[in-house]
């Protein structure tokens, strides 16, 4: 860092020109801090104070190095001018690299919370958990039509037990993904249709006709056997 800084101060000098090429050195090295300090979860005021801490240090090597009193004040406020812009260069990425791994960790959830779980040969699963809104409608859809591509599977159980309201926008992205599934050859199931759902559904007009609703998960795996052409026996103890 100290070297970088020493580069710059050699070739520009000057705080305002800090984005430019003469600079690129210190800019990567502080870039570098800030990632891994962020991903270790440092907070901004603390990476950018470690970035300040460094003026002391470096105005007792310029006062040694001087060793008179022409010039030291220019020398001292242009390097006091280079600190700040350090630090500011830091916090700045350290802010952009937070945003990035919130987004990811975001993504990540959002993959997590709706599975696409493989039940037996022909039959998917999706249990939707918390609120359907576009991106995770989007996010469903899309992973339950490449796993019915892989699995070639022709029956899917959508499972809305965990969803806590449905209106007319959920309604929508559910009869979409319904649509979708169809186009790829294949049936579907909605099951979780609790009594205060039914009312709202009913409420809102929602056509629902020509799909399969059942009101438990384990209707509706009593349905997809059925369909499936599967049989579950007890067997002798």
């Amino acid at each position: 860092m100290l070297q970088g800084l020493e580069a710059g101060l050699r070739a520009d000098g000057d705080a305002g020109n800090f984005n430019t090429g003469p600079w690129s050195a210190l800019r990567d090295t502080l870039a570098h801090l800030s990632r891994n300090r962020a991903a270790q979860g440092e907070t901004a005021d603390v990476t950018s104070g470690f970035i300040l801490a460094l003026k002391r240090p470096i105005f007792d090597v310029l006062q040694r190095q001087t060793g008179g009193v022409d010039g030291q004040i220019d020398v001292i406020w242009t390097t006091s001018a280079i600190v700040d812009r350090m630090a500011q260069w830091t916090v700045s990425t350290y802010q952009k690299t937070r945003e990035e791994i919130i987004v990811r960790q975001q993504h990540e959830l959002m993959e997590l919370s709706t599975p696409v779980i493989k039940l037996w040969d022909g039959v998917l699963a999706v249990p939707v958990i918390g609120t359907l809104d576009s991106s995770r409608a989007q996010m469903v859809m899309e992973s339950l039509l490449e796993r019915l591509v892989e699995t070639g599977s022709e029956l899917v159980i959508i499972d809305i037990t965990g969803v806590p309201t449905v209106d007319t926008l959920v309604a929508q992205h559910l009869m979409k993904t319904v649509t979708a599934i169809r186009l790829m050859g294949a049936e579907s199931i909605i099951s979780g249709i609790r009594p205060q759902i039914a009312q709202t559904i009913v409420h809102l007009g929602i056509d629902l006709q020509g799909i399969i609703t059942k009101s438990t998960l384990a209707d509706a795996l009593a349905a997809a056997m059925r369909m499936t052409g599967h049989t579950v026996s007890r067997g002798a103890n």
